[in-house]
């Protein structure tokens, strides 16, 4: 809900990035720059493709390991039927081995419904992330070609204050100041969700492995608790990777100048 809530009260802000999006790609000089924005943009996809498959997977996995007792029951019967696992705890004031397969299927639905949410909000972060870090590294380029001709060989400043000179290194600085706008506006509005975040995360993380603990019993209920905690471990080094990325290039800068 936390990640749902970020993007609904900063529905403007949110749309102010996406448009800042588009325009500095048009704003692009050369092709070497494209190249440069172009792997940043594939870098982008290929996290959105590979986060999206592993959260609906692993949520899957998750639920469906509800049907392990069931199918043992069919493929090793016992004497009596195995307990019933149910997706997560909760009371349906119904016949649980009644409507097992109603039970999973609504889990299942609701879950990934939820899911969708969540990838939604951490791939969109990561691909203002991974924009912002394409403009530093463009940035970065200008600054090592500043006084370069169109040959890539060096030019001679005969006058430090020349007038075509000076306007390129204003219209950079200017470039430069924009992206660093763009990174603080990422920082103001995902540094309180995120906050919030990890503090559940925690929360939840510390419930599990108390649960684990306590659980010595039911095998196939501790192990889904700690496959639980590994996707939230998961969870937070993606985002917690881009958040370092992100002060990476906006550091390096300072070598290229």
């Amino acid at each position: 809900m936390t990640k749902i809530y970020t993007f609904l009260f900063n529905t403007r802000t949110i749309k102010d990035l996406t448009q800042h999006l588009f325009c500095d790609w048009k704003e692009l000089n050369t092709s070497e720059e494209y190249k440069i924005m172009k792997s940043y943009a594939t870098n982008s996809r290929r996290f959105t493709l590979i986060y999206s498959v592993y959260c609906f997977s692993a949520m899957l996995i998750f639920l469906l390991m509800s049907l392990i007792p069931y199918t043992l029951d069919i493929i090793l019967p016992l004497n009596e039927s195995r307990p019933i696992l149910l997706p997560y705890r909760g009371y349906y004031f119904v016949d649980i081995r009644e409507y097992f397969f109603q039970i999973l299927w609504h889990a299942v639905v609701a879950w990934e419904v939820v899911i969708a949410g969540v990838v939604t909000h951490d791939c969109l972060f990561v691909t203002y992330v991974e924009h912002v870090c394409s403009i530093f590294a463009v940035i970065g380029l200008r600054y090592e070609h500043l006084f370069h001709d169109d040959d890539g060989g060096k030019m001679e400043i005969v006058n430090i204050l020349d007038n075509i000179h000076c306007k390129k290194v204003a219209l950079l600085v200017h470039k430069h100041r924009e992206a660093l706008q763009y990174a603080q506006l990422l920082e103001s509005i995902f540094t309180g969700p995120f906050a919030v975040q990890i503090l559940i995360v925690t929360i939840g993380m510390s419930i599990s492995l108390l649960q684990i603990t306590q659980d010595n019993s039911d095998i196939l209920e501790s192990t889904r608790y700690v496959f639980y905690v590994i996707g939230q471990l998961i969870h937070l080094f993606f985002l917690s990777f881009e958040g370092q990325r992100l002060i990476d290039h906006s550091l390096q800068i300072c070598d290229k100048m």
